[in-house]
């Protein structure tokens, strides 16, 4: 099988690299397969701390692969059933991970591209980097988390504007809507995104995972309900190895070591 995507670890942190230069590494079925399954396993290994996608080439991913969609045997609906399966158990890895996932975005995010940026914690796009929803000019849907994550971005009004309309999202536009954490000059998108995780990865990962999941979860569920998982996950947290260390380093008022234990 060849390597669609390829991981290269570093410090805790691991690089997802999308493989298929020669095609804007839009994603066939094998590739997404390899996805999914790759962010499966970093999602579970203990030693990975933080995660970093990004794209091999010119662009970031120009989403799923229309011409492989159109040589499907069991033709293009059959196939964007059979893709989007496989794609959104690789977006909801990203979701579920306890731990950070940022996008470095390099070049065109397009179609679900774009859904898989938005799926990230975070973003960094470099200044020629280009965000487009693309779905719709081609008389497609978003999928891949896509109409889920983008409204609550930027809004109702503003996302169906862009899911109406398709215009391009320049790199500094996608940073007043909200779409970026940062913009950087070109070629420095990877290695802002591996500075940023490094950041947190030095911090608590419980810390940051149960909040995560108290932010995601925030969108199906009461008032009631949240706050009670509130107080659970902070009981969870003050029980962890590292809620123990930050509440004794502010104690004896120093930096705290969090996952030394």
């Amino acid at each position: 099988m060849n390597e669609l995507i390829e991981i290269k670890q570093h410090d805790g942190i691991a690089q997802v690299v999308l493989n298929r230069p020669e095609a804007y590494n839009a994603f066939n079925y094998e590739m997404i397969s390899q996805l999914a399954g790759k962010l499966t396993a970093l999602a579970s290994d203990n030693s990975i701390r933080a995660v970093v996608i990004t794209g091999n080439g010119k662009a970031f991913c120009a989403g799923g692969d229309l011409k492989w969609a159109l040589d499907y045997s069991d033709r293009p609906a059959g196939a964007f059933h059979t893709l989007a399966g496989q794609f959104h158990l690789a977006v909801l890895e990203i979701r579920r991970m306890p731990k950070p996932v940022i996008a470095a975005i390099n070049g065109v995010a397009a179609g679900g591209g774009f859904s898989l940026a938005l799926a990230c914690d975070f973003r960094v796009l470099e200044k020629s980097a280009v965000l487009r929803q693309a779905y719709t000019s081609s008389g497609l849907c978003l999928d891949g988390g896509g109409s889920f994550t983008l409204p609550r971005l930027v809004g109702y009004a503003r996302a169906l504007e862009i899911a109406a309309f398709d215009k391009p999202i320049s790199a500094d536009r996608a940073l007043e809507w909200g779409l970026a954490t940062k913009v950087v000059e070109d070629q420095q998108a990877l290695e802002e995104a591996c500075r940023l995780a490094g950041k947190i990865a030095r911090r608590s990962i419980n810390s940051f995972a149960w909040t995560k999941k108290l932010i995601t979860d925030s969108f199906n569920t009461s008032y009631e309900t949240q706050i009670e998982n509130e107080r659970a996950a902070l009981e969870a947290c003050a029980d962890h190895p590292d809620g123990q260390e930050g509440l004794a380093a502010f104690s004896q008022k120093r930096k705290p070591q969090f996952g030394m234990k």
